[in-house]
């Protein structure tokens, strides 16, 4: 800490300052050397302080600049000004498209007043004859004109077979 004072050095400075200063005036001269150091070891410490402060501020500026230079940074428009010429052919093509889909002036035929109607469908009605009353009765309906290999020309009432 002293500047390489070893402790026979120490001892000759303290008999110095006994013979010049005087046992009397001693202890004052000593609390006044040690309030002066403490000052200097303050003023030390405020100068370490706002030293360290300094390059703190100096690194967040750093990082402050880095932030900005990162929030800056807009993805979206980069790959709007990336894809720009993209957007240009396509308004082209399109452009290209319109004009020669359009068909000139002189060539629209005029809409017709009145609506056409299409003709109503033909359809037969076939009747259909009443299921057997029975519950659970399984039989499909039979056409009311009957089947032509019935007996009698009457309707076949047995149930069809399924083929499974």
């Amino acid at each position: 800490m002293f500047l390489d004072i070893g402790w026979t050095e120490m001892l000759v400075v303290a008999v110095v300052l006994i013979v010049v200063v005087g046992p009397k005036d001693l202890p004052g001269m000593l609390r006044a050397f040690g309030r002066t150091m403490k000052q200097f070891r303050s003023m030390a410490g405020d100068f370490r302080k706002q030293f360290d402060e300094a390059l703190k501020e100096a690194e967040l500026d750093e990082v402050r600049k880095s932030v900005d230079e990162v929030r800056s940074l807009d993805p979206r428009r980069q790959m709007r000004e990336a894809m720009k010429p993209m957007h240009e052919i396509g308004d082209d093509i399109r452009s290209s498209v319109r004009a020669a889909t359009k068909m000139p002036a002189d060539h629209i035929e005029p809409a017709k007043s009145e609506p056409t109607t299409a003709p109503p469908l033909k359809t037969s009605p076939v009747e259909m004859e009443p299921l057997d009353k029975r519950a659970g009765s399984s039989e499909t309906p039979v056409p009311a004109t009957g089947r032509s290999d019935a007996p009698g020309g009457q309707p076949d009432t047995k149930p069809m077979e399924r083929n499974s």
